[in-house]
């Protein structure tokens, strides 16, 4: 009887163990899933498609947004556009949490990250990088009314700015610029840069750490550009650079040789002036 209950037993563990093995199989070959995409150049794929998608957050203004019609534009869109327009492929943008950008890129969700995304040592870990194509500067943002002139004038006083964003990061590696005067030390995390703002305009918030073109774009847009003011200087400008999966690099190359040429044939010049004045 227990030879024959432990013979049961064994074959219900073989059953489950065979059943494990076998889910772990169709896991790791699904399109997408990061075993397939995050290991092989996909380059070929892409242009056989003929399309490619890139992950975006559809609030950062104005390197990537929604209009008043509901269309994704901004400084960003028109230069990806361009770039694989030269290489005969269409775009497909993809509204993302920003702050899991790094996943859907590597589980082959999208193919690359391009809104404002920004160059830094934690990033360089998980994905590869285009060149530099342009330089943000990050500014603190309060109402004219609050007093606030400089950063020390923050002191117990809340900040916001959007998670996994580069401002999270300088605020962080740069305390003594202003981590320190803030309340607690803590910044107030947001998904979307436009919510930080609803609460700065409700007073929820004293100030926001966002990057200059954002601020001035998004209040000029509002009309309410007047009423802020903008502090900069003190943190080291950013470079924007498109994210890549580190096995991507055919496409990472191709991206490389259209910013090249863009920026030589004058396109690069024209839309910073479109986008940014």
């Amino acid at each position: 009887m227990k030879k024959n209950k432990k013979i049961i037993i064994n074959s219900i563990i073989g059953i489950i163990f065979a059943g494990a093995i076998a889910l772990l199989l169709v896991v790791g070959l699904k399109p997408g899933n990061s075993q397939s995409a995050g290991k092989k150049d996909q380059w070929s794929k892409i242009e056989k498609k003929k399309t490619i998608t890139i992950g975006l957050d559809d609030t950062f203004v104005p390197m990537g947004f929604r209009d008043s019609s509901g269309q994704i534009v901004g400084f960003d869109i028109d230069l990806a556009t361009k770039v694989f327009d030269n290489l005969g492929i269409k775009v497909k943008w993809q509204p993302i949490d920003w702050s899991m950008k790094e996943t859907e890129l590597n589980t082959g969700n999208i193919d690359a990250i391009w809104n404002g995304y920004t160059k830094t040592a934690d990033r360089a870990k998980k994905v590869s990088f285009s060149k530099p194509y342009h330089n943000a500067p990050l500014a603190l943002v309060v109402k004219k009314s609050s007093g606030v002139t400089k950063y020390s004038d923050m002191k117990g006083k809340t900040l916001g700015l959007q998670t996994q964003s580069s401002a999270e990061t300088a605020l962080a590696d740069q305390p003594k610029i202003l981590k320190q005067y803030i309340k607690d030390q803590t910044a107030v995390g947001y998904d979307t840069f436009d919510k930080a703002f609803a609460d700065l305009n409700a007073d929820r918030l004293t100030g926001i750490l966002v990057d200059e073109d954002y601020a001035r774009y998004f209040l000029k847009q509002q009309g309410t550009l007047d009423q802020y003011q903008i502090i900069d200087g003190g943190f080291q400008a950013d470079d924007d650079v498109v994210g890549f999966r580190k096995s991507d690099k055919t496409l990472q190359k191709k991206v490389n040789e259209q910013l090249d040429k863009l920026k030589k044939d004058g396109y690069m010049k024209e839309i910073e002036n479109k986008w940014f004045g």
